[in-house]
């Protein structure tokens, strides 16, 4: 199935497999893409269906599933008369009681005062039967009469995503996630994109349940921090602080932030008393933040073993160095939402997504930890946005330039490229324009070099790169080069593959130690007769850190090859070698020296002798935008 997704008869024989096995549900899932892949196999519809309906997993969701399909096969021309006829008794089997059913409970609500059991039962009977308008209507009446209940919203959320209203499921899934019933929470979370939500869905989540102080509290936040960004005014996100307080009065931490904000506009007057207010009934912590704003001594927090145990900052951070990144997201969350300004908790969350592979949600974190004032958060922060940021820009471009020297052919060389690159996500394949240069200093003036080392040219191209996977990229572009010496003009066509792996302590880790870094490119050229290029280079050292300077001491060892059989593209060679990242330069910046001893693998129309020696310096620079 994994070799070939795309077939049916695949799928079908596993979901019978899994059937014998015992394990319906990964059937059903089984079945159910048979059906997608296929929808012509009416004999597959049915046993889907039959599954659907004895799912416990989303029942009520599973149920409508499972009716549609039997609907779908007994009204279908291309079925046989069997199959229509129990496609037909299964359907009437379903479909008559969820009817009797539904008349029953709207003739009881008719009938008596409103309950929160009558209208959930006639809102799951609905769902089943499809008729989402009324299961959407019922469920939020069941929800208005018990508020407790956020499991509710999650079956409204399903039902407002089955009728195609993905603003109706995004204000209950996010009502759901902030406060209340914990597992609901999570489950919610779960399912919310992984974006930060916007100030219209916190409102339309609030319309849905007002009394959701958590969710009203984050809105307010939310306004404060847009208001800084110049993203909001300051005047709606004090409107929506006073709204927090005036609907709970006893939320101290929404007291606080209000009290900060008058203080703020020199309004002390009106600052004051809900500043003493927190002082005398506010929790240790959030009474600290308000005795630092009023510049008085600050009192030691008292917690007994209990609090303490249950913190779940406490827990998130125990969660996180224990290697439980999932429980530690879940943990981390609550005390972001329990304290939104605490910026290291952002920090944390940044990190636990980036650990997660959730890079667009640590993203989000990071930027949000980088505008503390904590000036040891923002500067851990902002490096961290700033590594993450380029993987999710629409286009990117990168620089970078390497001038060489070598002994070897008493000459240097000078490499570079400018590119532009769009990444889109469901894209497989980056476009991408460039400009290379490769030039060097002896043939301005007089000597051979080979036209392998040094085209004295730039080179336009535009191609498509791969997306990075186990540490290697495909791309291949057309281009034309530009001979800068004597005005010539080629076609250039090149591509291949490229891997680098580094294993220990790189040259910019925070402790030294041991390293072993491989890079292998296989490159096609064009302008050397069609000819393949293949090299490999490796090094073995240490990485230390003396005086503000990195430095890594190495033994290397390369291999080049072609299939045109070249002599100069025919060579191993070893030796000794060290690279250097002096303090005060970009940290992309590094100085390489290396010596080696070479031998040709072929010698045919070599000029030269078998074997070199070849001392090479090199300086390497790049950047991202």
């Amino acid at each position: 199935m994994q070799l070939s997704p795309g077939r049916a008869d695949i799928r079908k024989n596993l979901a019978y497999t899994l059937l014998k096995t015992g394990d319906s549900e990964a059937a059903r899932e089984q079945f159910g893409e048979a059906v997608r892949l296929e929808p012509a196999d009416l004999h597959i519809a049915l046993e889907y269906a039959f599954l659907c309906f004895e799912a416990r997993d989303d029942a009520p969701a599973r149920k409508a599933e499972a009716r549609r399909m039997f609907l779908r096969v007994k009204d279908s021309a291309g079925s046989s008369s069997e199959l229509r006829a129990t496609a037909s008794q299964a359907f009437t089997n379903i479909d008559e009681p969820l009817k009797s059913g539904i008349a029953r409970w709207q003739q009881v609500l008719s009938a008596s005062p409103p309950a929160f059991s009558a209208h959930y039962e006639l809102a799951q009977l609905a769902e089943q039967r499809d008729e989402l308008e009324l299961a959407v209507t019922e469920y939020r009446a069941a929800f208005q009469l018990l508020p407790e209940r956020k499991s509710v919203l999650l079956e409204l959320a399903r039902a407002e995503k089955t009728r195609q209203n993905p603003e109706g499921a995004m204000s209950a899934l996010l009502a759901a996630s902030r406060g209340g019933e914990p597992r609901a929470a999570e489950l919610a979370r779960e399912q919310l994109p992984s974006r930060y939500p916007y100030v219209y869905e916190f409102r339309k989540a609030l319309e849905l349940d007002p009394k959701n102080n958590t969710l009203h509290r984050e809105l307010a936040y939310l306004l404060l921090s847009m208001s800084e960004k110049e993203g909001a005014s300051r005047d709606e996100a004090e409107r929506e602080f006073r709204s927090v307080v005036a609907a709970s009065p006893e939320d101290y931490l929404a007291l606080a932030q209000l009290g900060l904000l008058y203080l703020a506009d020199h309004r002390e007057s009106e600052a004051m008393p809900l500043l003493k207010s927190v002082l005398a009934n506010g929790d240790a912590a959030t009474a600290n933040r308000v005795r630092m704003a009023l510049h008085l001594p600050l009192v030691l927090e008292e917690r007994n073993a209990q609090e303490f145990a249950t913190d779940p900052r406490v827990l998130g951070e125990r969660s996180y160095k224990a290697g439980f990144l999932k429980d530690a997201l879940r943990y981390l969350s609550q005390a972001r939402e329990a304290n939104p300004v605490d910026s290291s908790l952002a920090l944390k969350l940044g990190w636990t997504n980036n650990l997660l592979h959730d890079d667009s949600t640590a993203l989000r974190w990071f930027d949000i930890a980088r505008h503390s004032s904590d000036p040891a958060i923002a500067a851990e922060a902002g490096k961290a946005y700033g590594n993450l940021r380029p993987e999710f820009q629409r286009f990117r471009t990168t620089f970078w330039m390497y001038p060489l020297y070598s002994s070897r052919w008493s000459d240097l060389f000078g490499y570079g490229q400018l590119k532009t690159e769009l990444r889109v996500k469901i894209l497989p394949l980056h476009p991408y324009v460039s400009v290379r240069l490769v030039g060097d200093v002896r043939r301005v003036a007089a000597g051979a070099v080979p036209t392998s080392l040094s085209e004295s040219a730039f080179i336009l191209g535009a191609g498509v790169a791969t997306r990075q996977w186990h540490s290697a990229v495909g791309w291949f572009e057309v281009g034309v080069a530009l001979g800068y010496l004597r005005g010539e003009r080629w076609s250039d066509d090149r591509g291949g593959v490229s891997w680098s792996k580094t294993r220990g302590a790189s040259l910019y880790a925070e402790q030294g130690g041991f390293f072993v870094e491989n890079t292998a490119d296989s490159v096609y050229v064009s302008h050397f007769g069609n000819n393949l290029i293949n090299y490999s280079q490796n090094k073995v050292g240490y990485t230390a850190s003396r005086a503000g300077f990195r430095t890594q001491a190495f033994w290397a060892a390369n291999a080049t090859v072609d299939i045109r059989r070249q002599y100069w593209a025919n060579f191993v060679e070893t030796g000794p070698g060290f690279r250097v990242h002096p303090p005060g330069l970009p940290a992309s910046v590094n100085i390489t020296f290396t010596a080696t001893h070479g031998v040709y693998l072929r010698n045919e129309g070599n000029p030269r002798r078998p074997n070199f020696n070849d001392i090479r310096a090199g300086v390497w620079y790049a950047i991202t935008k």
